[in-house]
């Protein structure tokens, strides 16, 4: 097994599905120890075993982000067991499409509390251990990463709250990065789009018809491709920093 992030803990939300689920694995494939963070305690179990089986260390830690004791609570049972923490990739997410006019505002309230308070819950948690470890580590850094989304650098119709929240990440994201960069804490996020996975399938009617077209004419990446990202980015030398990456599909038309 390769060892590029041995003596290494990653802490990895939204572990129990897609993006998450591939996230952790390629970091355990890479010699990191992965903390799984998500509500779903079986899918988190699941993929704990087979990390497991893989040569691999895993630990599931069921939570739901959007509580803040609980989101606190996780990362200090982290810790707790770890010892340390080098690595947060903030992945938990919703995307729930539709006009403002005539919206279901307890969607809009699900949607803000898992992009956004959930992601800021979390990281506010890791910072004290991240700074820690990058102070005391051989390795002399340690990594956020938040996931976001093409939607928070362009706005299209129908995905307003949406993008009201991936342009939140995007901006916290830089700011973050400005404040604790030369604390040997690097700050960056990786914006997907046209991923398959089941983050799309909460929508329905005309946000679904819009969706299905977009993949009429484009290949569709894989969790995969953006756990290839995820790692391209945790793994550069420690004086070289990624503070933005784009992952798109390639076109088909």
């Amino acid at each position: 097994m390769p060892s590029t992030l041995s003596q290494t803990v990653a802490l990895v939300t939204g572990a129990s599905s897609g993006i998450g689920e591939a996230t952790a694995r390629r970091l355990a494939d890479n010699g990191a120890a992965v903390a799984l963070v998500a509500r779903r305690k079986d899918r988190l179990d699941e993929l704990a075993t087979l990390v497991t089986e893989a040569g691999g260390t895993a630990l599931a830690v069921p939570a739901d982000i959007t509580d803040r004791g609980q989101a606190e609570a996780a990362v200090q049972r982290i810790v707790d067991h770890f010892g340390r923490l080098d690595i947060l990739v903030n992945n938990a997410g919703l995307m729930l499409l539709g006009p403002v006019v005539g919206a279901d505002v307890d969607e809009w309230d699900r949607m803000i509390a898992i992009n956004a308070k959930g992601l800021l819950y979390t990281t506010h948690a890791a910072l004290p251990h991240l700074l820690k470890a990058a102070d005391d580590s051989e390795r002399r850094v340690a990594d956020i990463v938040n996931i976001s989304s093409v939607a928070g650098r362009v706005a299209w119709s129908g995905y307003g709250v949406y993008n009201m929240t991936k342009f939140g990440v995007n901006g916290f994201t830089e700011s973050l990065r400005q404040e604790i960069t030369r604390r040997h804490v690097r700050v960056g996020v990786l914006e997907p789009g046209g991923v398959a996975t089941e983050l799309g399938s909460h929508n329905t009617g005309p946000a679904r018809a819009d969706i299905d077209a977009f993949y009429e004419n484009t290949e569709a990446l894989h969790p995969d491709d953006i756990a290839d990202g995820v790692t391209y980015m945790v793994t550069r030398p420690r004086h070289m920093s990624v503070g933005e990456l784009w992952v798109m599909p390639t076109d088909q038309a």
